[in-house]
């Protein structure tokens, strides 16, 4: 699943085009995956559930998901038009508004879908197009404010010292700033960040915490990421306040199985309602009045016949008939703040029957293992051995709401997670913490490589408890050295050398270790070197194309070559890398 190497490289566009939303996005999700447990440890307004983190990566994700769709459906090699920056912002705000969490990420998805109004008007009808001109910046003070206006017109009573605050900051600063397209951004980031460190000051739950808003924070982490798309530039950090401990981070080879979230306090509404709907304008004014008399923390966003609705209430059934009443709900997700977390289900969709496993009784299982796998004869054998499997396309690795959703379907109370893919770290930590506020308990085992999870499904053992599963699992994953086999598809600098498109690239734990011309002569370097350290047991996963000849060749090579170790292959069917091989 490793992909051949790229060197980084930092796009610094003249223009706020298409390309520079799309870079904007991927470092903003990239920020909220290093920021999200950080932000869920001091997460204590307006509930603290501990999730704020989590559901800004969904949110986020979903919005950058969005946006690569809209860039797939103009691919450069086809010759067609490259998407204008009003058909990307536009696919921006619609991704966030479908994938919305929380009371954060849905005015977060409000945010967005008013500086895609602006942005939207301003490039309409441009190839791939900015706002052109001296105007860049102009326009982007412009969508800054009107995101700032569709904010507050969607929250029924908002409160300063909130992400609201920090917003309003961006937007100012923004306006007081003169020069460029990237000194704007930069500013709007320092208003930001200035006023999240003032909102202690303005919101005594926060002051009494000793921390900053979460959601003020998780805005300055997306803001950080349009400055540093914008100008090239990264930007000071937020300022670290968390005084609630964040949860340890993992090791490289460590299960993570989350601390869970922090207490909620018993005042307030016992549960979040959340749900898309289909309704018109005028339909939508009568639900917040119906919403807002149920309960507090309301929030409703979007547009053109299309809403995410948030409130916290103590009757959910009231609040889905309000949305009944209105139009066509779906997607509706409820989460009891005051019950146990093993007792908090997902409400199923309208329509939808819930998901039972098999016995006459539907009850959860106790244990699963889901795993992420990249071809039909791995996703076969991991299902084989009973793990609930997550397909993945060559480019198109899946995001922390499939995963999330996985993770559902494997109906169980205890789930272990395998996603066999270094890059999938921050998605799998967010489909976990999801999953645990839904009442599940979760260990993520960071595999790096699909040999590393075929390791760890060998020794799964539902008759132990689940912390000696999980610490077994982690044991054998750790103890399995990985390698892949990849072609190059440029000219790069490797850790190796200089490889010139079409070479054979040997990557060792993820880091290019031989260059070669001849993929069966690379792989035996590749072995040799791995086994010089020792082994007992090579697994070679052949690709989709790979002939059987060459894992013949690797076997007799490996069995000539080093005394007592054995091979085991496996046609794994991947379509992205011709070989992968682990060594334990």
């Amino acid at each position: 699943m490793t992909r051949s190497p790229t060197p980084r490289r930092t796009y610094v566009p003249h223009t706020l085009d298409a390309d520079a939303v799309r870079i904007w996005c991927g470092l903003a999700l990239d920020a909220l995956g290093r920021a999200r447990e950080d932000i869920d440890a001091i997460n204590v307004y307006p509930v603290a559930d501990g999730d704020t983190g989590t559901n800004l990566y969904l949110t986020v994700e979903s919005a950058a998901q969005a946006v690569d769709a809209a860039f797939d459906g103009h691919p450069a090699s086809s010759g067609a038009a490259r998407p204008s920056l009003a058909d990307v912002v536009r696919a921006m705000a619609h991704g966030a508004l479908i994938g919305a969490r929380g009371n954060s990420g849905t005015i977060l998805a409000q945010l967005l879908r008013g500086m895609a109004d602006v942005l939207a008007e301003d490039g309409d009808g441009g190839e791939g197009g900015g706002t052109g001109g001296g105007d860049e910046a102009d326009g982007l003070r412009r969508a800054l404010r009107r995101a700032v206006d569709l904010a507050y017109l969607a929250v029924a009573h908002p409160v300063e010292g909130t992400v609201l605050t920090v917003a309003v900051a961006a937007a100012e600063g923004a306006e007081r700033a003169t020069g460029d397209l990237g000194t704007v951004a930069r500013a709007a980031y320092e208003g930001a960040r200035a006023a999240l460190q003032a909102t202690p000051g303005q919101l005594d739950v926060l002051a009494r915490a000793g921390v900053v808003d979460a959601g003020g924070y998780g805005l300055v982490t997306v803001l950080g990421g349009l400055a540093e798309a914008l100008s090239g530039e990264a930007p000071a950090a937020p300022p670290a306040a968390p005084a609630i401990p964040a949860p340890a981070s993992a090791s490289p080879l460590t299960a993570e199985t989350g601390a869970g979230p922090v207490d909620c306090s018993a005042d307030g509404p016992a549960f979040e309602v959340i749900y898309l709907l289909e309704a018109g304008d005028g339909a939508v004014a009568g639900l917040r009045e119906r919403l807002d008399a149920l309960g507090d923390s309301l929030v409703v966003v979007g547009g053109d016949g299309l809403w995410n609705v948030h409130v916290h209430v103590d009757d959910a059934g009231a609040a889905v008939e309000a949305g009944i009443q209105a139009g066509r709900p779906y997607r509706i997700r409820i989460t009891h703040f005051g019950a146990p977390a093993e007792r908090r289900p997902a409400a199923p969709e309208p329509g939808r029957p819930e998901r039972r496993p098999d016995g006459p009784s539907g009850e959860r299982a106790t244990r699963a293992v889901v795993a992420v796998v990249p071809g039909d004869g791995l996703a076969a054998l991991c299902a084989e051995a009973g793990a609930t499997v997550v397909a993945t396309d060559p480019g198109k690795p899946p995001g922390g709401s499939e995963l999330a959703e996985a993770i559902r379907r494997a109906h169980a109370r205890e789930v272990v997670l395998l996603p066999n893919d270094a890059e999938l770290r921050h998605p799998a930590a967010a489909a976990a913490a999801q999953a645990r506020a839904e009442g599940v308990r979760v260990a993520v085992i960071p595999t790096r490589s699909p040999v590393q999870g075929i390791a760890a499904l060998a020794v799964h053992e539902p008759a132990r408890s689940f912390d000696e599963d999980v610490v077994a699992m982690t044991s054998a994953a750790g103890a399995t050295r990985c390698a892949e086999l990849a072609v190059a598809e440029h000219r790069s600098w490797t850790m190796a050398g200089v490889c010139q498109a079409g070479d054979v690239l040997g990557l060792i734990d993820g880091d290019v270790a031989v260059i070669g011309t001849e993929l069966a002569r690379t792989a035996e370097t590749v072995l040799d070197r791995m086994l010089a350290a020792g082994g007992e047991m090579v697994t070679l996963v052949l690709g989709a194309d790979l002939p059987d000849a060459i894992a013949e060749r690797l076997e007799r090579h490996v069995r000539e070559g080093h005394f007592a170790v054995d091979t085991i292959v496996y046609r794994g069917g991947q379509p992205s890398a011709p070989l992968i091989i682990g060594v334990e």
